[in-house]
């Protein structure tokens, strides 16, 4: 177990799956959390779970003057963040680009992408004036390989990608080292909240398969963020064994 009681992590999106996972995973080596989401219930739970220092804000971040305030107001034992986890995030409905609801494509560009460039505008500076720090942005399969319904959500996923290279590109000569996490299949509440609270359809994307968990991603972000100060892991893509890349699609009709 490494020591981490001098590290302070910042995770948005904590009440539930990756999030949470690495609350857990970085609070179980000693590392001062700030859990960040949009359901206060559950932060409380988790807050009162963990061991180590924490520091619990309801967030939406898709409201950048509210991440701003949140970011100046940290308490001071709390304030200098040393690793931010980009975590926040979420698909809707796989319809295709013809018929799916604008507001969906919306609220996936604002939580995927506007939430993401808010926290990390808010902390990087911080990260930048210390000369220390770790931005883990958490990415998807998605970002890379193309599938039917994905339209809006891989585009988003492809921004977090390009946009953590980019950042490493700003950051050459700072010690500030960005990764990005992009997971395949894992069983969260992802499925769920994709198609709106339908379990079943939830369940079907999992059925005769054996997923990712929440806690193998926390445990790949966990080491990541640990590796030796001079080493950055720029993408670290990952999959269950029974996914694989998917075949061409050739239309015969």
């Amino acid at each position: 177990m490494a020591d981490l009681s001098s590290t302070t992590v910042f995770i948005t999106g904590a009440t539930a799956g990756f999030g949470a996972a690495a609350a857990r995973r970085f609070s179980a080596d000693g590392a001062k959390v700030i859990i960040t989401g949009r359901r206060k219930d559950r932060l409380d739970a988790l807050k009162n779970e963990l061991s180590s220092p924490v520091h619990a804000i309801e967030l939406d971040v898709r409201d950048r003057g509210a991440v701003e305030a949140a970011i100046a107001g940290l308490p001071n034992e709390f304030a200098s963040i040393d690793v931010l986890l980009n975590n926040a995030g979420l698909a809707l409905g796989l319809g295709p680009a013809y018929e799916v609801a604008m507001e969906d494509w919306e609220q996936m560009i604002d939580t995927n992408i506007r939430g993401l460039l808010y926290c990390t505008r808010a902390i990087l500076p911080g990260m930048v004036e210390r000369n220390r720090g770790h931005v883990i942005n958490l990415g998807s399969v998605a970002g890379t390989y193309p599938y039917p319904g994905g339209n809006v959500y891989g585009g988003t996923k492809a921004f977090v990608h390009q946009f953590s290279l980019n950042l490493r590109a700003d950051l050459l000569g700072k010690n500030v080292r960005v990764t990005s996490v992009e997971p395949g299949m894992a069983e969260t509440e992802f499925s769920e909240v994709r198609f709106k609270g339908d379990k079943g359809k939830a369940a079907g994307v999992y059925a005769d398969m054996q997923p990712m968990t929440a806690d193998d991603i926390a445990n790949v972000i966990h080491f990541v963020a640990t590796c030796p100060p001079h080493l950055n892991v720029n993408t670290i893509e990952l999959m269950p064994t029974q996914q694989a890349f998917a075949a061409f699609a050739v239309n015969r009709g």
